[in-house]
């Protein structure tokens, strides 16, 4: 009876019983009968081709089915690269951990500073004026309860850690924002460095909206400085500055002052 099998593959010969895996595993490579009983020496080289593979599944039938490695565990443990540790943070000493109440105003305090969306106009105007300015509509003198700045209350400055992250896209909505603000309420000095800042981020050649706007803040800037009652007011310097911006800086000449 011929025998066959692939090289390394166990036969009925040299296994009891086979898995029901290995019968179904074709035969691909057929290996005449070779007698090794008497003469079969390990050391020394097979002859025929049929001998080397009968060699092979000899030595098939010798390995077991299953194989587990031994592994040494402190051995893996000393080469471990990364500690995760999965305990909290240490626990506050008596006398130093801070009160709910203030961890919760911290929290709404910082959710109130973040930089609002592009398209959130009444977050913005909050952010550049502060919630004063914006709840009163009209300059009054600041107040604070607890000691530094409150920017929440009297907003933030126009910071380039602020401005440098504003695309153009969010420079002109701010702009807009900024604007439509100023068209119902009288100037102040929060609203003039902010405008200042956004025109100095606007990117030449204009935008269509942003030509649209400036020519508004424009219009809008002589307006206010019509009502302004003395020429030592210190708006009227902030107006004219930005009235000039405009109109020499963005090219429209036609708003500008003439020299008197």
């Amino acid at each position: 009876m011929r025998q066959g099998g692939l090289a390394g593959l166990k036969t009925m010969a040299w296994m009891p019983a086979e898995s029901a895996v290995e019968e179904l595993m074709p035969r691909l490579l057929p290996v005449e009968p070779c007698d090794l009983t008497e003469s079969f020496d390990p050391s020394v080289p097979p002859r025929t081709p049929q001998e080397y593979l009968r060699r092979v599944q000899i030595e098939a039938a010798q390995c077991p089915d299953v194989v587990v490695a031994q592994i040494d565990p402190k051995k893996l443990k000393r080469k471990q690269s990364v500690n995760v540790s999965l305990s909290g943070c240490q626990p506050a000493p008596e006398g130093y951990s801070p009160t709910l109440q203030w961890q919760q105003q911290q929290v709404a305090q910082f959710s109130s500073v973040r930089q609002p969306k592009s398209e959130d106009e009444e977050g913005w105007k909050k952010f550049c004026l502060g919630e004063r300015l914006c709840a009163e509509g009209a300059v009054g003198p600041a107040t604070s309860e607890g000691p530094g700045i409150d920017y929440v209350q009297i907003g933030f400055p126009p910071l380039l850690s602020i401005v440098s992250r504003m695309n153009q896209a969010t420079v002109t909505s701010v702009l807009e924002y900024l604007s439509n603000w100023f068209g119902e309420r009288d100037f102040t000095p929060e609203l003039g460095r902010w405008l200042y800042a956004l025109l100095a981020c606007l990117e030449k050649p204009l935008l269509p909206e942003a030509h649209s706007l400036i020519r508004q803040l424009a219009r809008r800037c002589s307006e206010v400085r019509l009502l302004v009652d003395s020429k030592d007011d210190e708006r009227v310097p902030a107006l004219n500055l930005l009235i000039c911006l405009v109109s020499r800086y963005f090219d429209q000449r036609d708003l500008a002052d003439e020299p008197s």
